[in-house]
């Protein structure tokens, strides 16, 4: 649910969590690629998923984790202890 490029993305917590307000979740996780193939979160990535989940509590609607696909290989934000 966002807008992105080769190397950049934008999301925008009204559009995340409009359908799982829709279909009353009570949880979302959240997954994105980088095409560089390092699935390691870039600075934005856990900006990003904080301030989703700040908003995500303000909703109801927690955010379970958010996964980062690379090449052959993931990295969750939860195991890391970002969220």
């Amino acid at each position: 649910v966002s807008i992105g490029s080769l190397n950049a993305s934008l999301v925008h917590p009204r559009e995340l969590f409009k359908n799982a307000i829709k279909k009353s979740a009570a949880a979302l996780i959240l997954v994105h690629n980088h095409p560089s193939g390092d699935p390691s979160p870039s600075r934005e990535d856990i900006d990003v998923t904080r301030r989703l989940a700040e908003a995500g509590k303000l909703l109801g609607i927690e955010i379970l984790d958010h996964v980062i696909i690379g090449d052959l290989k993931y990295v969750s934000l939860k195991e890391k202890g970002i969220i």
